[in-house]
């Protein structure tokens, strides 16, 4: 199976004072023992950048540049990338309309539209109520907490 991993889950990685640290490290260590592939989106990388950069006091890590660039080093040699295609922005649009979504959850549709177009099954998140309504709408695409991997 194929699994797109939402950002909160990078950011949790990285963050070792989380609580839920732990069970993103777990769930990755977990899925690669038994042989799952793991992917990141660009989108990943961009919303990673921004939350890292952020200031703690504004709900960041507050991460130097030099700092997030080594960590997003680190993602792209362990989490092979879905790049950006054609087909990604028809299968958000589809989605966004059939769904009625607006706001911030429309970045949430383009994870679940990545994963329609790149035929990826599984996305993992801790966010799991903001994207089993948006699974409905793409049949095939399973939203996984990684507490429950």
């Amino acid at each position: 199976m194929a699994y797109l991993l939402d950002t909160n889950v990078l950011v949790r990685m990285t963050n070792l004072t989380d609580p839920r640290s732990t069970v993103a490290i777990q769930a990755i260590f977990d899925l690669h023992q038994r042989g799952e592939v793991l992917h990141i989106t660009p989108q990943n990388l961009v919303e990673f950048r921004n939350v890292a950069t952020r200031p703690l006091t504004a709900n960041g890590l507050g991460l130097s540049a030099a700092e997030v660039e080594a960590r997003v080093a680190v993602f792209e040699a362990t989490f092979p990338l879905l790049v950006e295609t054609p087909d990604i922005y028809p299968a958000w649009k589809a989605l966004v309309s059939a769904a009625g979504v607006i706001g911030k959850r429309v970045h949430d549709a383009r994870f679940v539209a990545v994963c329609h177009a790149h035929r990826v099954s599984h996305f993992m998140t801790f966010n799991v109520g903001h994207f089993t309504t948006l699974s409905a709408f793409a049949p095939g695409v399973v939203v996984v907490d990684p507490a429950r991997v």
